[in-house]
């Protein structure tokens, strides 16, 4: 089997273009491989430098050199309902750097003439603002600091050029995280009083970017790697597995899909002025599906994704729940609509991911709130309509989280004063007034669920008719 690095592979030198802060198996089986894809197609030539945006690392960037940061990206999905795989080198990656201890290269790398962007995935906790962060550090400790220092220093030696400005895009799975991003750099310029002429160079020539990435990725494949090295044929320690699906919405003004053209590459790449609709019918169609199709399919013995779709009842069930209620009541195009909610639940049957029902099932209290809700409060606000699909989902996570449902080897993980609510309370003997007492806990929910009329009356009747004939039965039922 062959070494995977630049004696075995040729690999060109592209300008460094992009600065990436992370280098973990999502950036590299998304960003990184789409950027590859682009390269290749002719209609980008973008190196990438991968930035360590903590100070450990070390041992991961050593598996990264020693493979001059090539890396396979093996993808398996569904495609028309028929499997498909896609296995590709990608060799984006000039090199990786971790700042902490090559601080000289780094500010070099961000002072560059020939940088143009600046690409973030520092996980969720990344973005966030710390007072008094110092700017002077070499370098300093959260990622909205760093970018702070980072863009005055580029606008000193650029002596405030325009043109020096960089586009800066990020990928954390927060809402509004590039908005977010300038929010915080602004706020670390005024804390540390730096000159007005800074602050308005960010504001104009500094670009920041909102958007929503979709790909399921798993990681290094474990379990299987070694069958995996002998089909690739190189002693790949990088692999990085994924579904095939993929979706990137970036939402800003125009000069991004002229810069950053990855579209023209055939990628499911959107530019948008604003990706707000846009990730609201995502979660309303996707993680909605997901979160009401878990407590469900738990009660019915399914372990996985794959496994839900593969029960009839459950597939008919989201399927319908989908169509007739969550499609309605979203102002696009119908046929358009359609069309996309259809490769959405196509991944559902994708058999190479393992997509465990419990992880998803994670915080369902406050995930049913923000993505099944709105589904049921506007069928009865827009259409007049009981939502009961969607209503009997809160039925069923109530039921899960009561204690006595039929999946007696889940424990939910979610907020421990919540369960404990649901569990104490629950009375077999009066279950309206159990729902009731849920439902007007203040505590537990932002929204008034209580507004929508019946709707109490409803889920009642969703629990009793689980306790009483099954889960199984009872979806037959509805």
């Amino acid at each position: 089997m062959k070494q995977l690095n630049k004696t075995t592979v040729e690999k060109k030198d592209l300008p460094v273009r992009i600065l990436q802060f992370g280098e973990g198996n999502f950036l590299r089986a998304f960003v990184d491989w789409m950027i590859d894809k682009a390269n290749n197609a002719g209609v980008m030539n973008h190196g990438i430098i991968a930035v360590q945006p903590i100070a450990q690392g070390q041992e991961i960037a050593k598996i990264f050199k020693a493979q001059d940061c090539m890396y396979h990206v093996y993808l398996e999905g569904i495609k028309d309902k028929k499997p498909v795989k896609e296995v590709a080198l990608v060799k984006s990656i000039m090199d990786i750097m971790n700042p902490y201890c090559e601080y000289a290269e780094y500010e070099k790398l961000f002072l560059s003439e020939e940088l143009e962007m600046i690409i973030s995935n520092t996980t969720e906790a990344g973005i966030r603002y710390e007072e008094g962060d110092d700017l002077n550090a070499n370098p300093p400790k959260s990622f909205p600091a760093k970018m702070t220092a980072l863009l005055h220093k580029r606008y000193k030696k650029y002596n405030g050029d325009i043109h020096k400005g960089l586009l800066i895009i990020c990928c954390e799975l927060i809402e509004d995280n590039g908005s977010t991003l300038r929010e915080y750099v602004l706020k670390h310029a005024k804390f540390n009083q730096l000159e007005e002429g800074f602050i308005n160079w960010v504001k104009t020539a500094c670009h920041f970017y909102d958007t929503l990435v979709d790909r399921i990725v798993p990681g290094f494949p474990r379990e299987n790697i070694n069958e995996i090295k002998e089909e690739i044929g190189f002693d790949d320690n990088l692999v990085v597995k994924g579904e095939y699906f993929h979706v990137w919405a970036i939402g800003g003004d125009s000069i991004i899909k002229e810069k950053f053209p990855l579209d023209k590459a055939g990628l499911n790449v959107l530019f948008m002025d604003d990706i707000k609709a846009f990730r609201a019918k995502k979660v309303r169609i996707l993680n909605g599906s997901h979160t009401a199709m878990v407590p469900v399919a738990l009660q019915l013995g399914c372990e996985t994704v794959m496994d839900a779709f593969n029960t009839p009842e459950v597939e008919s069930y989201i399927n319908k729940m989908v169509a007739d209620e969550v499609l309605p009541c979203i102002d696009e195009d119908p046929n358009e609509l359609k069309e996309f909610a259809a490769k959405i639940l196509e991944r559902f049957y994708n058999p190479y991911l393992k997509h465990y029902l419990k992880d998803i099932s994670l915080n369902s209290i406050s995930k049913w709130e923000t993505r099944d809700y709105p589904t049921v409060y506007d069928n009865y606000k827009k259409r007049g309509k009981n939502a009961y699909l969607t209503t009997f989902s809160f039925a069923a996570m109530l039921v899960l989280y009561s204690g006595q449902s039929a999946a007696k080897n889940f424990t939910p993980n979610d907020t421990a004063e919540f369960i404990d609510f649901i569990q104490k309370s629950y009375d077999r003997s009066n279950i309206k007034a159990w729902v009731t007492g849920i439902v007007n806990n203040k505590e537990m929910w932002k929204e008034n669920f209580a507004e929508v009329p019946h709707f109490i009356d409803e889920v009642s009747a969703d629990v009793e008719l689980i306790l009483e004939k099954g889960m199984l039965n009872a979806l037959k039922e509805i």
